[in-house]
Parts: structure tokens; C-alpha cells; sequence
């Protein structure tokens, strides 16, 4: 029996390519966090900050933090693909239209997704080097 080659698999719903770089992974949860995001917009038409965060951080975020660990990326393009998500999201909310994005953020109380992911990466870091210590 001859193995095939693929370019790539999906395991535990995440892709995985042959080189790594996750790019059909992170452009399918872009694109499903635009979805809900979407859904979001449509339903709720003046929004409180309460509610968006709510909704926010259960219904999109969740979708660009799942299993990140796995599939941090390492190149700008996708780190910013992935932030813009977060960027017009905060536009929802009409008290925040005319800040800056890094304003929107301290308004809500929401840090930016590349933070979220580094302090991920150093929680899950110290719990493995806990274990021997």
C-alpha cells in the first residue's frame, strides 16, 4: 500500500498545512468571526458597551482564540488579518466611532488579540515548566 501526499489536514478542527503556516486555518475563522460579527451587526443596531463585550468575547472572539497555542502566527500579514477582525468590531458600538483603535480598546476594557495570544503562550509556558519545579 503507497501513502498519498497532502497539503494538508484537518485534526481536531484545526488545518494544518504542509508548511506550517496555517494560512487556511486562520482565513476560515477570519472569515467566520466576519460572519457572526455580521449577525452582530444586523440584530443589534445601537449597541451598549456591556452587551458588545459580552457578545464580542463569547460569539467572534472565541473564534480567533480557538486552539491558538497551536496555530499562534508568526508573520505580520496574519497577525494583522486577524486583529482587523477586532478592529471593526469596536466600531460597532457608536460611543467609540471616532476614537482610535487603541482607544476603543481602553474604552471596552478589551486587550488586542496578539496580546492575548502572547500571554497565552507564557501561561501555558510556565504551567510545563511548574510541573518540574
Amino acid at each position: 500500500m503507497q501513502l498519498q501526499r497532502c497539503d494538508s489536514i484537518k485534526d481536531l478542527g484545526v488545518i494544518i498545512d504542509s508548511n506550517l503556516t496555517f494560512e487556511d486555518y486562520i482565513t476560515e475563522k477570519v472569515n467566520k468571526a466576519y460572519c457572526v460579527l455580521g449577525i452582530i451587526k444586523r440584530n443589534f443596531e445601537h449597541i451598549s458597551k456591556e452587551a458588545f463585550v459580552l457578545l464580542y468575547k463569547s460569539m467572534v472572539r472565541s473564534h480567533l482564540e480557538f486552539s491558538n497555542s497551536v496555530w499562534s502566527p508568526y508573520r505580520v500579514g496574519l497577525t494583522e488579518k486577524i486583529e482587523k477582525v477586532q478592529k471593526r468590531a469596536t466600531k460597532l458600538v457608536q460611543s467609540c466611532k471616532g476614537l482610535g483603535y487603541s482607544e476603543r480598546l481602553r474604552v471596552l476594557g478589551i486587550p488586542t488579540l496578539k496580546y492575548r495570544r502572547h500571554r497565552g503562550n507564557m501561561i501555558e509556558t510556565y504551567k510545563n515548566f511548574a510541573r518540574y519545579i
